[in-house]
């Protein structure tokens, strides 16, 4: 089990839930960084008193500052505050659940200092995958993945990130809330309506994405980087009921799942105290209540995200960078309800049209890819 914990992403769902998972393990913590949410961020510092707590946006860091004059807490901003709480000397893992391409630079500086990432920012892997994952290898920093399917892969592989013997990845999606809707059905749907997913509770972002189902997309993109596999290695299933997790397959025909009720507390747990099994509160999966579990295969014609995200993977390079900062462009666009929901897509698509692909890149490139990508999406509009 770890020792100390920072957390990238306190105020969103997965660094509160990795809050209360460190509280009931007794972990301390170290760090907490946010994008802008003062208010909470100020609470969870009261509460679990760490050195350190930085605020992406600097305008709410100075309004952190003056509501923590009374304590020892230092307060940081911008992207060098996020570096800062990542590589911290006293923590040994650092929970990476900011959301988009901000925490590749951070993640990356927590990799340097050898530190275990407990990996819950998918968009990393999307788009730098194999910077990252050289990166991890050369500086011994163990990564373990937050994703429910990641972490189900992950435990399925006997926690390996790879294995000689695996045939393919059987990567499971619960369909969202528009599963079995065409885009003509789905087109004019209210972001209200795009964020009620039907088995998690998620930030609005990550809702959105699981409504579209690029939140697959990019898992596929994770999945492909983290266990070192190719594009046709990985089988995504439609399983409505969300209690397999996801599955591998072996060479000799075996299939190993993980299955579960849908709750994050599991894997976040487990990515702090793995290859330990700690009790939660999550409640015991009943095989006796599961009457059907059903799998069925994605209508990549009703579901173009899914489709782009599978083509960027196959073309590799910057493509998935810019896929995936095109896609939280237009995301943020259709949440401020200035983008119709069947237009994120669009977006997207023609992003990746537009914009040269590198095929080898460096960071630099990447980070640049990401930007045109972003502007070129905001331009759009």
């Amino acid at each position: 089990m770890i020792q100390a914990l920072s957390i990238l992403g306190s105020t969103g769902s997965i660094g509160r839930q990795s809050l209360e998972a460190a509280a009931r393990l007794g972990i301390p913590v170290r760090a907490l960084a946010a994008q802008r949410s003062v208010d909470l961020l100020e609470r969870q510092v009261r509460e679990f008193a760490p050195a350190l707590a930085a605020v992406y946006d600097e305008k709410a860091a100075k309004q952190l500052r003056i509501a923590l004059a009374d304590t020892p807490t230092k307060v940081v901003s911008g992207l060098d505050g996020l570096i800062e709480a990542a590589a911290l000397e006293d923590c040994d893992c650092v929970v990476t659940a900011v959301s988009g391409s901000v925490g590749l630079r951070p993640t990356l500086a927590a990799i340097d200092s050898g530190k275990r990432i407990a990996l819950a920012n998918k968009e990393t892997l999307v788009c730098a995958g194999e910077l990252v994952m050289a990166r991890a290898r050369e500086r011994g920093a163990e990564i373990v993945p937050v994703d429910s399917e990641h972490s189900a892969i992950f435990q399925s592989l006997g926690g390996r990130l790879g294995h000689p013997r695996l045939r393919r990845i059987l990567l499971t999606a619960s369909g969202g809330p528009f599963r079995g809707l065409s885009r003509e059905e789905t087109w004019h749907k209210t972001p209200a309506q795009a964020v009620a997913h039907p088995n998690w509770s998620m930030g609005a972002k990550i809702s959105v994405d699981s409504a579209t189902m690029m939140n697959k997309g990019l898992e596929f993109i994770e999945a492909m980087r983290l266990f070192s596999v190719r594009p046709d290695q990985i089988t995504v299933l439609i399983h409505p009921q969300s209690v397999v997790h996801s599955a591998v397959e072996y060479t000799d025909g075996s299939v190993v799942a993980q299955l579960g009720i849908p709750d994050m507390a599991l894997p976040i747990q487990l990515a702090m105290t793995w290859p330990d099994r700690c009790p939660t509160d999550t409640a015991a999966l009943d095989l006796f209540a599961m009457q059907d579990l059903h799998f069925e295969a994605p209508d990549l014609e009703a579901l173009p995200c899914l489709a782009l995200a599978m083509d960027a993977a196959r073309r590799g390079g910057t493509a998935p960078a810019i896929l995936s900062a095109a896609n939280e462009a237009a995301v943020s666009l259709f949440l401020q309800e200035k983008l119709p929901f069947g237009a994120i897509a669009e977006c997207v698509a023609a992003a990746l049209d537009s914009i040269e692909i590198d095929d080898a890149p460096t960071l630099s490139e990447i980070l640049s890819a990401d930007a045109r990508a972003r502007n070129y999406v905001m331009e759009m509009r």
